[in-house]
């Protein structure tokens, strides 16, 4: 019988996306819960299995393409027989596995149930014995005239990275040798010319929506900042206390749980800091939760997942939600509720390098801090003694429009005064 397989619903009122990469082509033989497509999402790029065992006999869209929600994504003849509803009914939004990409040049996973599935369905699947790479790297074999088949992969499953591919064309193993010239044919200088030349990549997925997202975020909210210099010695002290009592092999006690409990202490006295304008401007909106944000890098972008109602969080389950969500952004599977929702986001560029930074706010945010190196500097102690610190700066971004510098000023302080005396978030916790 033949279905056409429609778009689902992802949620969070998307209505279009842009297909990223099929994992398939027309006439393949698929199974149920196989990763058929990659679509980019404005919060995040989502795998599209299928609901179905079958054959796949026509692609709506070629990669690129941007598609329709509740549209067909793909045809397919299914097996069997039985009646299996109407053709053009969706597919559960349950069934869609969200997957954040870290990079579209490394390596993704694929989990052994559906290898063992896709592998036991058809000995001609062309999924399963295809070159196993991605369009970046099928983009930069053409430009080379190289046969990926002959270029030994050292991802997972064999698939084939960049870094394979300009292995390759170090050793002096390009398109000449394919046409069955010799090594000598190959000067180092026509090396050097041919791995030198211009690369083009289309901006799109997780960076092009991070780069919507800043502009609009410039260009509509009246940045300010300041800045500020923290003595986190004592900070240092306790987290060393925290990470030698709890930390294991799966939890991580990093400074950030500190940082983050203590934004959220702060904010019980200001709550304007917590805030979300309407996009008019015309109400302002205080969030009872303390979603804290915290940035993470990505190769393909900015990822920033919130932790949700951290006012109800100790630091221990604080600690927990950041270990799970840095490894879940970083290793590319993160729901897009996790994304959603922040209220104020903290950037710790300091882990990276830099001192003092200006963060773009985080729309529809009214602050965001960006957190710089720890140094040791000489700094006087009561007494006039000149005396080693760990000093941080941190710098403040804030929407004019809502708050202004005094009032950050004070919040700041408050923050701060968690931090340099860490014993005192004991009682504001109480």
């Amino acid at each position: 019988m033949k279905k056409d397989f429609i778009l689902p619903d992802i949620g969070e009122g998307i209505v279009e996306c842009e297909v990223i990469e099929w994992k398939v082509k027309e006439g393949d033989i698929i199974v149920e819960d196989q990763i058929i497509v990659d679509v980019s999402t404005d919060k995040a790029i989502v795998e599209i299995p299928s609901m179905y065992n079958g054959r796949v006999t026509k692609l709506y869209y070629a990669e690129g393409d941007i598609a329709k929600v509740h549209q067909p994504l793909f045809a397919l003849e299914v097996e069997g027989t039985e009646s299996i509803g109407d053709e053009k009914t969706a597919a559960p939004e349950t069934l869609v596995e969200v997957a954040v990409a870290t990079s579209l040049d490394t390596e993704s996973e694929v989990s052994a149930t559906s290898e063992a599935m896709i592998a036991s369905a058809s000995a001609d699947l062309s999924f399963t014995s295809k070159v196993l790479t991605t369009p970046a790297v099928r983009k930069m074999a053409r430009e080379h005239e190289l046969d990926l088949s002959s270029i030994n992969g050292s991802g997972k499953q064999g698939r084939v990275l960049k870094e394979d591919v300009l292995g390759f064309l170090s050793n002096g193993r390009g398109s000449n040798e394919d046409r069955g010239a010799s090594d000598n044919s190959v000067s180092n200088a026509q090396l050097i010319k041919t791995t030198a030349e211009d690369r083009v990549e289309p901006i799109r997925g997780v960076r092009k929506i991070m780069a919507e997202r800043m502009s609009a975020a410039v260009s509509t909210i009246p940045h300010f900042t300041y800045v500020d210099e923290m003595d986190v010695t004592a900070l240092m002290e306790i987290r060393q206390t925290l990470k030698d009592t709890y930390a294991t092999d799966s939890l991580k006690i990093t400074l950030m749980p500190l940082f983050i409990k203590a934004l959220s202490l702060a904010i019980k006295q200001f709550p304007i800091i917590n805030s979300h304008p309407n996009a008019d401007f015309t109400e302002l909106t205080y969030v009872a939760s303390h979603n804290i944000g915290m940035a993470v890098d990505g190769k393909t972008g900015l990822l920033v997942p919130n932790i949700k109602n951290v006012q109800d969080l100790s630091l221990l389950d604080i600690a927990t939600e950041v270990t799970r969500l840095t490894q879940a952004a970083r290793s590319g599977k993160i729901n897009p509720q996790e994304l959603s929702g922040g209220t104020i986001t903290i950037s710790n560029i300091g882990a990276i390098g830099g001192t003092a930074a200006t963060p773009i706010i985080n729309k529809p945010e009214v602050a965001i801090v960006a957190l710089g190196k720890i140094q040791t500097l000489p700094r006087f102690d009561e007494q006039g003694n000149l005396v080693p610190r760990k000093i941080m700066t941190v710098s403040w971004s804030g929407d004019h429009r809502v708050i202004d510098g005094g009032t950050i000023a004070r919040f700041n302080n408050v923050w701060m005064g968690y931090l340099k005396s860490p014993t005192t978030m004991l009682a504001a916790m109480i």
